[in-house]
């Protein structure tokens, strides 16, 4: 009783800022007491008997152990694959301009958008279904070395196709981190800071904000870039390979950073799933005794809940395994449809998000909104749009963990505000009032979409997760290369398109209040 109560006043003694956070009691021992009684988000649905004791057991524990030094690390190095995932989609279509006009204009002048979202669709697909059959870990600490060596790489490229075919490496490593990165945070963290998964999306911003410096400083200077194709050799235009080696060297030192600074052991809910319940105790153990927390969670515990069935086929490396994990994401009807909404809301998302952008330069320059504008103003404000984003996500953080909320109305929310600002946008005929309407979309459509971020892996059944996610984001990048491919085509100076993404916005919020299933006050399954 002694050691126990010790124990609890190290806790109390240990709590920081995300121990001390919106609608958390601050009587830990009261907290504690109820753990036995949190109910996950798909409790109900008749899914594997044994799985979802286990599940609740080890929610238990990690509820037990609470938040540590250990999870801010992983929303670090978490935050790391989401600042890249930004990074590689920003730095394609900032360096892609300055390539084509040394390589002489010659190829397909979106080539490099469609080579990266085509990049990023496989390593999505790829890596979302390989974590569910192999685990996280590998995943986990091999995508982001494999983007950093292909960024390096593609600043060497001597001609249009192979910087295409790196481009698209580039975007296969980093399109697994949007996956991995929620999925790996999520199954460590503590239920009353789920919360904290919206919260790191706030690493996209960062990652947008970085690669805008890094292009200021690189793309501007004229010793490093050629005025007009006429007269453009390689050694008068390096200021684009100058931004690829050093967003390579950045993107290198993260993934050392990933597997130096956390040896990350395999998260515990794909564990359970594989059977390894051994391995899954002493990880949380170890947690648990380095930061001198509670954990009452033991083999014996686990092994008396049954035997798991459901989450892999017969042999995991098999077509099978693959269908097996397709039909867990819809194992019940609410599930299903819950899934099929998901996928919808990240469709819907990624034809808006990239469709705006592609269609705003076009608008804004036939209304005369660029007259006047310098090359320092244009970087100037895309650094502000660049920041305004990352506090999206920090604002959607705290409405999330609100009851009246949740994580239903928080997505509604931003969506709707942002639906606004589109269609405000139409008004748009000065530099000022650019910048200002910039910044005011970045910072509210981060709001939707670093929710729509957590949701997703939150309520998808955990054997089956990282799949789920892998193709829902596939489903995003998919509208991505439509939306480049719309770009080439399609009359950019209306505003016809403007409205279209603004309706797409009321319909995602739509799609956003009838999710079968609310996370806030339960746990992830």
């Amino acid at each position: 009783m002694a050691t126990g109560e010790k124990a609890m006043d190290n806790k109390q003694e240990d709590l920081g800022l995300f121990e001390r956070d919106v609608g958390i009691g601050n009587n830990v021992r009261a907290s504690e007491s109820t753990l036995g009684d949190a109910e996950e988000v798909l409790a109900l649905q008749d899914l594997d008997p044994a799985l979802n004791a286990k599940i609740h057991l080890v929610n238990n524990a990690i509820d037990e152990i609470g938040w540590t030094n250990y999870h801010w690390k992983l929303f670090v190095l978490n935050g790391f694959g989401y600042a890249v995932d930004s990074l590689v989609l920003l730095l394609q279509s900032n360096i892609s301009g300055p390539a084509f006009k040394e390589f002489g204009q010659i190829g397909y002048d979106n080539a490099q958008t469609i080579a990266t979202y085509v990049g990023m669709l496989v390593g999505a697909l790829f890596w979302g279904m390989s974590a569910d059959v192999i685990g996280r870990r590998w995943a986990f600490n091999i995508s982001l070395f494999i983007s950093s060596v292909a960024t390096v790489v593609s600043g060497a490229a001597p001609n249009w196709v192979s910087l295409g075919v790196f481009t698209a490496l580039v975007g296969f490593g980093a399109g697994g981190n949007l996956i991995l990165d929620t999925t790996v945070f999520l199954e460590y963290l503590p239920s009353n800071k789920q919360w904290a998964l919206t919260f790191l999306a706030c690493w996209w911003g960062i990652g947008q904000a970085v690669t805008g410096f890094i292009c200021w400083g690189f793309l501007v200077p004229p010793q490093w870039n050629c005025e007009s194709a006429d007269n453009c050799p390689r050694d008068s235009n390096q200021g684009w390979r100058f931004v690829m080696y050093t967003s390579g060297a950045l993107v290198f030192v993260m993934s050392i950073a990933r597997v130096t600074v956390v040896r990350l052991q395999e998260t515990p809910k794909y564990r359970l799933g594989t059977g390894e319940d051994a391995e899954l105790v002493e990880t949380l153990q170890s947690i648990a005794k380095k930061y001198n927390r509670p954990c009452s969670l033991t083999f014996e515990k686990l092994d008396a809940c049954g035997t798991v069935k459901t989450a892999h086929s017969e042999s995991r490396y098999s077509f099978q395994e693959s269908v097996v994990h397709l039909r867990g994401l819809f194992a019940t009807k609410r599930i299903g449809i819950s899934t099929v909404l998901i996928w919808l809301s990240w469709t819907l998302i990624g034809l808006a998000y990239p469709l705006f952008y592609v269609f705003l330069n076009s608008y804004l320059a036939s209304r005369g909104a660029y007259d006047g504008v310098g090359t320092f103003e244009t970087w100037r404000n895309y650094t502000l749009t660049n920041i305004s984003g990352i506090f999206g996500p920090v604002l959607a953080a705290w409405m999330c963990n609100l009851r009246l909320l949740g994580r239903k109305y928080t997505m509604a929310i931003g969506a709707l505000v942002t639906m606004a600002f589109f269609f405000a946008y139409t008004i748009v005929s000065t530099p000022t009032q650019d910048v200002g309407f910039s910044c005011a979309i970045a910072f509210c459509i981060n709001i939707y979409y670093g929710t729509l971020y957590a949701y997703t892996p939150e309520v998808l059944p955990s054997a089956h997760r990282a799949t789920g996610n892998g193709i829902a984001v596939g489903c995003n990048r998919i509208m991505g290369i439509i939306s480049a491919v719309v770009a080439s085509t399609a009359n950019t100076g209306t505003v016809a398109p403007i409205y279209i993404c603004a309706a797409l916005y009321l319909a995602m919020a739509i799609v956003s209040v009838i999710f079968p299933f609310e996370p806030y006050g339960r746990r992830s399954s």
